[in-house]
């Protein structure tokens, strides 16, 4: 009788349970067949594991019985391979009763109990039995060592590593993949060089480690230096290229590997369908020597994510073997584009429906904004998990039906991180920050992902400071950061114009290897560019890689804000050049490069071009611009026909252009016409009553001043105060005008009267224009003087480094006269003053603006 057994199949089994011919093996074999015993019984029945002590004895009589010694190798190594069993199926109490009714055990049989213990996450137990053995070799250390690892206590792990009477190269890779799973991947490296041998396994984990972190270059330089590659170093770099978007290197990469498998086209294919190239993907399809169901799948989401749901509908109808997830990808397709009813029938159709599929429906039917119908399947499933439960509760959260979605969120019989965190975004996305921050403080074990989820609530609500300061607590508690992370607090430190604290967050990118990152590297050119510093955000998109659509937008909005039109201008026709198209942002950039540059015949050529050579739709911030462009260089009445000739009606912001412009030229008859019509639009808009009361005074109309006045306070309209912030050593200084709260007062009102007298020796006379209410002339001189950036300079003159720029923040559009005083101040005081109001930058130096006067 000819008999082949797997060990790999080894279990355990109750002797009275065992067919005929497995309890006659059993009985009639001699003991060196003893341990065969368990591989044939795994043919006959043993996947039918029966319950624990019991069986024990049962097994241990039979042994007994035939003649088997307790403290015989076959007895031994049977039993350590039950034990082995025993934990790889879950059942570690019974592996460890087996454990224990041996009165003989071998170094094997301590290694598979402590195996089973880190195996089942009990690293605790794992230890005690480690430090409890007789004798330990290479094995027992090099599974303490990998527990310890796997489970982030690092160490631990090195303290073991170190302590190792000796080590091997499973010994030296554990410790390296330890490193390099929790983000220690410069250490990870410098164990690496250390290696006194090294295998495949140990290069490819370390390449791992780098292409995780999206450092490809220096996964790169490895796999150069490698003695020997396999198939699996080969397919790490040409999957890490294409998940970077280095297609081109991906697929340079393939065409030099001796032999690509089906995984090495199914990455490259991936990668073609991630970077939108399609065509290749469908090319490469094609010359597949041999294809599985990955390839299929992978095409069938392409196909879809692209719109073209025929071509993933004949070839998911052509696909020799479908399995659930082919099918789950088609629905997905349908669901994705909007075709839910086309999902339904063929969620209808599957022969066979997993969770999964369940779930890929109620994502459907939530995205298309059918949460009704959603609940109505989530309802309907025969068996729900935890992906089904959050599914739900994002879907009542982005319907703005938040007590629907927290029912939901409390039925959840044991929830994960990822429900918890599905709920305080739901929170955050309707603004109800104090329910999400209440939630956020109760989760048990809050991951990266969780963290997050409430810095970016906290940055989308307008609260930019908490947001860092919970980015601070975060690191205070080890939570390594991810580029959502980092992308989130750079936006914080933007929107605070927080630039030290931006600059140090931008160091921490740096150190943690995510410097090369497109979107943080998108994200830092705003954020320096809104910090005021527009040259190291040059110098930010200067080093970059590669650079995308925004990239470009950042670096033209940037330029176009700090008043350098003419390099803005240059930029787009440089993106241009380089074959980036570009979007509706890109063009909002350059017409307001021409607006703020006061250069009308390049703003209608691009305004012209959008739709003639880019096929680009103009929309209401692009006719804004053009507004602007005419305003400000006082065409109003052709404005006004502009605006007149718009294909659709104008909203607030076209018209809130042109009643800015109508308040600079002080054009009281059209303002008045546009004043009304955008009070019909927003009534409780503040900033239209007073560009109309500021209209009415500086005419000197005050009766006029006073009635808009009573018509915002019969309506309950209430005008946001003018503030100026600056940031010192860490922190934002806030001032309103005339503002005495600062514990610095008298030192600010000392340097303004300083600065006021030197200002009027050059010539400097206050503009009482710009001081919009009737009273005396020298009551108005003093309102002037202590305007809120006035006080802001103030203070950055005191308390910064003399040679260093002054930052300053204004929420509203800077007044004349302290643009006049900024100019002179910069003069006097031989400093930068960088301001940026609610439109723009102005940068003063040596008594000059960078606007040169026209903003």
């Amino acid at each position: 009788m000819k008999m082949g057994f797997s060990l790999l199949k080894m279990t355990v089994f109750p002797f009275s349970r065992l067919t005929p011919i497995s309890q006659y093996l059993f009985q009639s074999w001699s003991r060196r067949q003893m341990i065969r015993w368990v591989t044939s019984a795994s043919g006959s029945g043993i996947s039918r594991m029966a319950s624990p002590d019991g069986s024990i004895k049962q097994m241990f009589s039979q042994l007994e019985g035939n003649n088997c010694q307790a403290t015989s190798s076959e007895y031994i190594s049977l039993c350590n391979s039950m034990i082995t069993k025993f934990a790889k199926n879950g059942r570690i109490v019974d592996a460890r009763r087996l454990f224990e009714k041996m009165s003989k055990r071998n170094v094997v049989s301590w290694n598979a109990m402590l195996s089973g213990y880190a195996h089942d996450g009990r690293i605790g137990e794992a230890r005690q039995i480690f430090d409890e053995m007789p004798e330990r070799n290479v094995v027992s250390w090099n599974s303490m060592i990998s527990s310890y690892a796997m489970m982030g206590r690092i160490e631990e792990a090195r303290e073991l590593f170190d302590k190792a009477p000796e080590l091997n190269i499973v010994s030296w890779t554990a410790m390296i993949s330890g490193y390099a799973k929790h983000g220690k991947v410069d250490i990870a490296h410098q164990l690496f060089e250390k290696m006194p041998e090294r295998d495949i396994v140990s290069w490819n984990t370390m390449i791992t480690a780098y292409t995780s972190i999206g450092r490809i270059d220096d996964a790169k330089l490895l796999f150069d230096k490698m003695p020997d590659r396999d198939v699996i170093s080969w397919n790490l770099m040409i999957t890490s290229y294409a998940k970077c978007g280095k297609i081109k290197d991906a697929h340079e990469l393939f065409g030099k590997m001796p032999e690509p498998d089906v995984v090495s086209w199914n990455a490259l294919i991936s990668g073609y369908i991630q970077n939108g190239r399609m065509e290749d993907a469908c090319q490469l399809f094609e010359k597949m020597p041999k294809r599985n169901v990955v390839s299929w799948t992978a095409m069938i989401a392409g196909y879809s994510q692209n719109g073209k749901l025929e071509n993933a509908y004949r070839l998911f109808d052509k696909m020799p073997n479908r399995n659930v997830v082919s099918w789950n990808a088609m629905i997905a397709g349908y669901a994705q584009n909007g075709r839910i009813e086309d999902a339904r029938k063929l969620f209808g159709r599957m022969p066979e429906k997993n969770s999964t599929s369940w779930n890929t429906l109620i994502a459907g039917y939530v995205q298309n904004g059918q949460v009704e119908v959603a609940c109505q399947l989530f309802d309907s499933m025969p068996v729900r998990n935890l992906l089904s439960y959050t599914m739900m509760i994002q879907g009542y959260a982005q319907d703005g039906k938040l007590q629907d979605a927290r029912w939901v969120f409390d039925q959840i019989p044991e929830r994960d991180v990822v429900a918890w965190t599905a709920m305080i975004a739901g929170y955050c996305y309707n603004g109800r920050m104090k329910d999400a921050h209440q939630l956020f403080d109760k989760v048990p074990e809050r991951d990266v992902i969780c963290w997050n989820a409430i810095i970016a609530g906290y940055l989308q609500n307008g609260y930019g400071e908490e947001a860092v300061r919970l980015f601070s607590q975060m690191q205070l508690i080890n939570v390594k950061p991810t580029q959502a992370t980092f992308t989130s607090v750079v936006s914080a430190c933007a929107s605070l114009a927080a630039l030290e604290q931006g600059k140090q967050v931008h160091q921490q990118i740096i150190k943690t290897g995510f410097g090369k990152d497109v979107l943080l590297g998108n994200a830092l050119i705003t954020m320096y560019a809104r910090c005021g510093s527009i040259d190291d955000a040059r110098q930010i998109f200067d080093t970059m890689n590669e650079h995308n659509v925004v990239s470009w937008n950042s670096l033209i909005t940037g330029c176009s804000q700090h008043g350098y039109g003419k390099e803005a201008i240059q930029l787009f026709d440089q993106m241009l050049t380089t074959g980036i198209k570009p979007d509706h942002i890109s063009f909002v950039g350059v017409l307001s490069a021409c607006s703020h540059d006061g250069l009308p015949a390049q703003g209608w050529h691009y305004f012209h071009s959008m739709s003639q050579d880019h096929c680009i739709t103009p929309q209401p911030e692009h006719y804004a611009c053009m507004v602007d462009l005419l305003g400000r260089s006082g065409q109003l009445s052709e404005a006004r026909v502009f605006i007149d000739k718009i294909p659709f009606e104008p909203d607030a912001a076209v018209l809130g252009t042109l009643l800015g412009a109508c308040r600079i030229h002080v054009n009281m008859d059209l303002g008045k016409v546009i004043a009304e019509q955008l009070i019909e639009l927003e009534p409780q808009n503040a900033s239209t009553y007073v560009l109309l009361s500021n209209l009415y005074a500086m005419a000197g109309r005050w009766d006029d001043v006073k009635s808009v006045r009573m018509r915002m306070k019969d309506k309950g309209v209430v005008k946001s105060p003018g503030c100026s912030w600056i940031e010192a050593k860490n922190k934002v200084h806030t001032f309103l005008v005339g503002d005495r709260s600062h514990p610095q007062t008298d030192e600010i009102y000392s340097m303004l009267s300083r600065l006021h007298l030197e200002m009027e020796e050059m010539g400097y006379a206050p503009d009482l224009n710009f001081v919009l209410h009737d009273v005396e002339e020298e009551q108005k001189k003093e309102i002037l003087s202590h305007h809120s950036e006035k006080l802001a300079i103030a203070f950055g003159l005191i308390n910064t480094f003399t040679g260093t720029p002054i930052r300053v923040i204004k929420n509203l559009r800077v007044c004349g006269d302290c643009h006049t005083a900024s100019k002179y101040i910069s003069k006097i005081a031989n400093r930068e003053i960088i301001l940026r109001d609610a439109t723009r930058f102005h940068h003063f130096k040596d008594g000059l603006c960078s606007c040169r006067d026209y903003w």
